[in-house]
């Protein structure tokens, strides 16, 4: 953001003239564009998301690492001693080399040591400390129905697979995917030289049945639904077979009342862990902590592990460079440092003026369009107008950064600083269990490329990373970045009021403020978006699911629905702006929204996409929610044109 070079509001060379914007909008705004920027051989998607990325990546935090790189002598303790010294551990191969599966032994030997399941679930406590998965996790969190302290939760978890979907589709594509993975599974016990039968073939078969047990993701999306707030002594009575008492005591977890996602599956994980033959779950937590680690091993599992959950799940043909991969690590492992350096470096304060002021307006129509909804209730609107005025946000990066310094990091243990990095993270998250919450506190670092809404805090997040162009161009026409930036901010302004959000009130908490009749009409107009967007099928055999993606959907329509109304609010008492490169101020919202999220995609990211992500993939996020807008036909004469911009209509919010 500090370069001065002039950034152009919209490249028309990206337009493919011979698409029609009625039609495909995607193919007409960014036909050229997608035609001229395949995808790299090591990402599996190519898109302003990932242009961005690429860029904050490889220039802005590797430029941050390399100054860092030749400071003398840093305070042992210090930032600049933990990045440096977290990232010649990652680029030393050679110790690396040599210490092999050293460093991971000993956990591996608790492993084998343990004499029955009930001693094996109290490790996993200890395990779970360094994030090595287990069938069920633990966190720490708000409240969902007190939304000022923080909770104990517990979820289903332990899938290599992400999603229950790899293990129950019958598709030849997902078969292949399973006989994928039993023969990486048996590659990398291999390379361990672990002498276990067939253990590929153990774990597809163990997660297979830990994976028909859980909630299917759709299911995970009802906040109500996965809210079981249990004494912790009933743990104990829902599953008597699980070792809770010991578990806790590992995981340095106070024996308080948890917050439990599904009841029923606690209950049938107690009788799959009391039927499975002890050998088999050890062969499960062996695995679970060679996959978390094997990044960070020697180059032959780190090159096996890609080419599995690289080139096998997401179609990714070649692995990142060592210099990129340790860019990489070092920023998911000491974000919040590095993001200290990176806001000094790249987030002037005039931004955060700007954009805040934006917000601003972005509300003011917000209130005005709840106002004008038909199919809501006076009642109803008051309460959603006081939720939208508690609304607040935070833009850039945190007022206040947390001490790291305490995180024993050290030249040539890479794998003992990652340990040391995630046990500071554990603790830093036990000892906020039963504590009120600190609502200005960040999830996201600085330097993250994305944006979030959080229903407990009833707050927005917009990391200084996403606050430039495309999404935000200081030298755009308002047009464009009312299109892409408040288009993005309304859209997760919208989270607050889609299908999982609007179950939260002003204060954070899960509360009914609906009457039944508009709570009838608002579900009966997410049925009518859930239904269309599972007409979709984006590659062969493979459709969007409509359930998973409601909530995006409803945001996304909502964010363009709020965008284009902020923009003409704008220009009230104005003279309206001048058509720019032959396109009206209306058309260029569009064309704004359509630049921000121009992608190409591999087939096997698609299909991992539509199954495993809340989030439509980027082509229907353009094509399919302005072929909902009367808007976008009006900008472009599409009445009449085709039968979905004329049948087609939904006003959510």
């Amino acid at each position: 953001m500090s370069d001065s070079k002039k950034i152009t509001a919209f490249d028309l060379t990206t337009i493919d003239s011979t698409a029609k914007p009625c039609d495909d909008f995607d193919g007409f705004a960014n036909g050229n564009w997608k035609k001229h920027n395949t995808i790299p051989s090591t990402e599996e998607s190519w898109g302003s998301f990932d242009i961005l990325e690429k860029e904050t990546r490889d220039v802005k935090i590797k430029g941050i690492i390399n100054e860092i790189l030749t400071v003398q002598n840093p305070k042992h303790g210090s930032d600049t001693q933990l990045i440096a010294d977290y990232y010649r551990s990652y680029m030393d191969t050679a110790t690396i080399a040599k210490r092999g599966i050293t460093p991971i032994l000993a956990f591996a030997d608790n492993i084998d040591a343990v004499k029955n399941a009930w001693d094996l679930i109290a490790l996993a406590g200890e395990l779970a400390k360094h994030n090595i998965q287990g069938p069920f996790d633990v966190g720490v969190g708000p409240d969902d129905r007190n939304s000022t302290m923080n909770a104990i939760f517990m979820g289903q978890s332990g899938l290599s697979l992400e999603d229950r979907n790899y293990y129950e589709n019958m598709d030849s594509t997902m078969k292949k995917i399973r006989i994928e993975f039993v023969n990486h599974v048996d590659k990398m016990f291999a390379m361990a030289d672990w002498k276990t039968a067939d253990p590929g073939k153990t774990i597809l078969d163990f997660e297979t049945k830990l994976a028909l047990i859980q909630l299917k993701n759709f299911e995970l999306r009802d906040p109500v639904k996965v809210y079981n707030k249990i004494p912790f002594a009933d743990l104990q009575k829902l599953a008597p077979g699980i070792n809770w008492v010991d578990y806790y005591k590992n995981y340095e977890l106070p024996a308080d009342s948890v917050i439990v996602e599904n009841k029923n599956y606690l209950k049938r994980l107690d009788q799959l862990i009391k039927s499975t033959p002890l050998d088999v779950l050890k062969t499960y937590f062996r695995w679970q902590l060679l996959t978390y680690f094997s990044p960070l091993l020697p180059s032959q599992f780190s090159r096996e592990t890609f080419h599995f959950f690289g080139t096998i799940m997401y179609g990714v043909k070649e692995q990142h460079s060592r210099e990129v991969r340790a860019t990489m690590h070092v920023n998911e492992e000491l974000g919040m440092p590095l993001g200290k350096f990176f806001a000094a470096k790249y987030f002037p304060e005039s931004s955060k003026e700007k954009i805040s002021e934006i917000i601003e307006n972005v509300r003011a129509v917000y209130s005005e369009r709840i106002d004008k909804l038909s199919w809501m209730s006076a009642a109803t609107k008051e309460k959603a107008k006081k939720k939208l005025a508690l609304f607040t946000w935070k833009i850039g990066y945190p007022d206040t950064w947390k001490d790291y310094s305490t995180i024993d990091i050290r030249p040539g243990y890479l794998i003992e600083n990652t340990m040391n990095i995630d046990l500071w993270e554990h603790h830093d998250m036990i000892i906020q269990a039963g504590k009120p919450v600190d609502k200005s506190e960040w999830d996201m670092s600085p330097q993250t490329v994305n944006a979030e809404y959080d229903p407990t805090s009833n707050q927005i997040v917009f990391p200084a990373a996403i606050l430039q162009p495309p999404f935000y161009n200081p030298d755009a026409d308002d047009a464009i970045n009312y299109g892409a930036i408040i288009g993005v901010i309304g859209h997760e302004m919208t989270h607050g009021f889609d299908d999982q959000g609007a179950q939260y009130d002003g204060h954070g908490n899960l509360s009914d403020w609906w009457t039944p009749e508009d709570a009838k009409n608002f579900t009966a107009l997410g049925k009518i978006l859930e239904d269309y967007f599972s007409t979709i099928e984006v590659t062969k055999g493979f459709k969007i699911d409509g359930k998973l993606t409601l909530g995006e959907n409803i945001a996304d329509l909502g964010g363009l629905t709020l965008g284009y109304y902020a923009l003409e609010k704008s220009l009230e008492g104005k003279v309206k702006p001048a058509p720019i490169d032959g396109f009206s101020y209306q058309q260029r919202f569009f064309l704004g929204w359509a630049q921000v999220w121009r992608e190409n995609m591999t087939n096997e990211g698609l299909i991992n996409q539509v199954q495993t992500n809340e989030h439509s993939p980027a082509r229907w996020r353009i094509n399919a929610t302005l072929q909902l807008m009367k808007e976008f036909s009006d900008a472009f004469g599409c009445q009449g044109k085709t039968a979905a911009s004329d049948s087609r209509r939904l006003m959510i919010w």
